[in-house]
């Protein structure tokens, strides 16, 4: 009799095993198949909007040529994903290049369409809301909310050495050059710290923002990096926190 009840037992033990087993693999094929979805949506999407956005204008141009990339590699991700992590990568990469489809078609003046999920790799870096121009070893350099003929590239927001660096057009793609080794480092961060810090920039750059808000909007305590979570020049903190997320913040230049 005890002999017997072992034997239910452990038939029982191993029958559980093979459920949650079967469960198991079942949820994750699923979750897969979701993920593989929700990427493959937002490409198609990002396609479409490649394929029939045009313009002239350099701001346009720019932010197409920049959308274009983010396709290409969107596409190149979701063929060698198998993970559903590697589809969450290619779908922000996707998402990435709708933001610059968005630029270019505000560029171009025309409805931008609904608004995107926000990318993981740009949280907390806010957006620029008012004109800026500094002056950085001899260079000018802009920035500003709205495109324009001095400031024809887009930025969709991130962080750049773990500084959060907002969304807007810039008159130069300097982050760019902040990736390599040695002077280009330095000259984008010296960059970085004339556009975004008062320290380096006019006395009443700061001042003006009345600690509402600021030059960068999003925030939630105000300061001029509004997006972050305590205030103060840079939203969460002087420098944010954590690196780039992949890619040029989810598969391109970074």
């Amino acid at each position: 009799m005890e002999f017997l009840l072992v034997v239910i037992l452990a038939a029982l033990l191993v029958s559980g095993l093979l459920w949650w087993r079967r469960e198991s693999a079942a949820r994750e094929a699923r979750n897969l198949a979701d993920g593989r979805a929700d990427a493959q949506r937002w490409y198609e999407r990002l396609g479409g909007q490649v394929m029939n956005l045009h313009g002239d204008d350099p701001a346009v141009r720019q932010a197409l040529v920049d959308a274009g990339e983010r396709y290409n590699a969107a596409g190149s991700q979701l063929e060698q994903a198998r993970t559903v992590h590697q589809y969450r990568l290619a779908r922000e990469t996707a998402l990435e290049g709708l933001a610059y489809a968005r630029a270019a078609r505000i560029a171009l003046g025309i409805d931008p369409g609904p608004e995107l999920p926000p990318l993981a790799s740009a949280q907390g870096a806010g957006q620029l809301t008012r004109e800026r121009e500094v002056n950085v070893q001899g260079q000018s350099f802009r920035a500003g909310p709205q495109p324009g003929r001095a400031t024809p590239y887009y930025y969709p927001g991130g962080r750049m050495q773990g500084r959060p660096v907002p969304a807007g057009w810039y008159s130069t793609p300097w982050w760019k050059t902040a990736l390599g080794a040695g002077a280009g480092v330095l000259g984008g961060m010296l960059i970085a710290d004339a556009l975004f810090s008062p320290a380096f920039a006019d006395p009443g750059y700061g001042a003006e923002a009345g600690g509402q808000g600021g030059d960068f909007g999003g925030g939630d305590q105000g300061g001029d990096f509004g997006g972050g979570d305590q205030g103060g020049d840079f939203g969460g903190g002087d420098f944010g926190g954590g690196d780039f997320g992949g890619g040029d913040f989810g598969g391109g230049d970074f």
